[in-house]
């Protein structure tokens, strides 16, 4: 009888697997993956590690400076504020409230995008036409500008923050879904299949949605550190979050009171923000350059 293990067939690696061995060459990108899940694991697990609460008032412990400080303690790691709050504690309960709100936007945005992305992709005519132009003029502005217009409108609020970056962030993936379904239904295979009598359904789930997919991995990912960026904006000019929450914007505003007697209470929260958003940047030009690799 003949040995099976002779006539095994070599595993061909799918795209994706191909992507990954790319990004994982990257140090830098690899950094920004292994940075932004310490975030995410943060902003689940954060308040159960916080040593305090965030409204905690220490009143013999006011504007003590971290703990590698002359004058700092080991019981206030990252030092407190004008009130005697704990700074460590309240950037882990508020990594929920940026990071988290952020992922939140995001995945809605994501959604709703692609649908209306999808739809106007794969039509054609004055419909799309209008609605690509529309996209043109909302992407001229910047998302924390269109953010701020929405959330002035709406009026401050952590609620109101949800839909002014979600509505600020939502033309970015209808473009970007639109660009890439409407540049494959270009394509002669798409064609191939349409003459052989696919339904709009079948061509796009079996033929389209396949070779979009990256397209929207990229812009899931560069629009998270927008929606970090956009809710942190809010909360610094009071109208995301409001005192005395510990959202990581607003813990900045409230401490600019203080910048020049107690810095710590600014660039504490101003660094989570920066290390999140660079983190979120990385893991997006790591995939985008996995991907171009992998298709060159």
């Amino acid at each position: 009888m003949a040995n099976p293990q002779l006539y095994h067939e070599d595993k061909i690696p799918s795209p994706w697997h191909l992507i990954w061995q790319h990004f994982a060459n990257r140090p830098t990108a690899m950094l920004g993956l292994w940075c932004l899940t310490l975030v995410v694991l943060l902003s689940v697990f954060g308040p159960l590690l916080a040593p305090y609460e965030p409204e905690y008032q220490a009143s013999e412990a006011l504007l003590m400076p971290p703990s590698w400080h002359a004058e700092g303690s080991v019981e206030y790691f990252l030092g407190t504020d004008d009130l005697g709050r704990d700074i460590f504690s309240r950037l882990l309960h508020g990594a929920h409230l940026t990071f988290g709100y952020a992922a939140l936007i995001v995945l809605v945005a994501l959604v709703a995008g692609f649908l209306i992305g999808a739809l106007s992709g794969m039509s054609v005519g004055l419909k799309s036409s209008v609605l690509g132009h529309l996209m043109d003029a909302l992407l001229s502005l910047p998302s924390v500008v269109l953010a701020l217009l929405i959330a002035a409108v709406l009026g401050p609020g952590l609620d109101n923050v949800f839909w002014a970056v979600g509505l600020a962030l939502l033309p970015g993936f209808i473009r970007a879904v639109h660009n890439a379904v409407h540049d494959e239904m270009q394509k002669e295979y798409v064609m191939a299949a349409r003459l052989d009598g696919a339904s709009r359904w079948q061509l796009f789930r079996y033929v389209i949605l396949p070779n979009v997919t990256d397209a929207i991995v990229v812009q899931t990912t560069l629009a998270f550190s927008n929606a970090i960026l956009d809710i942190a904006a809010l909360g610094f000019l009071a109208l995301g979050a409001q005192a005395p929450s510990p959202e990581w914007g607003a813990m900045v505003n409230q401490g600019l009171d203080n910048v020049l007697s107690a810095p710590w209470t600014v660039t504490m929260p101003g660094l989570a923000i920066l290390l999140s958003v660079l983190a979120a940047n990385l893991v997006g030009d790591g995939l985008r350059q996995a991907i171009a690799e992998e298709r060159g």
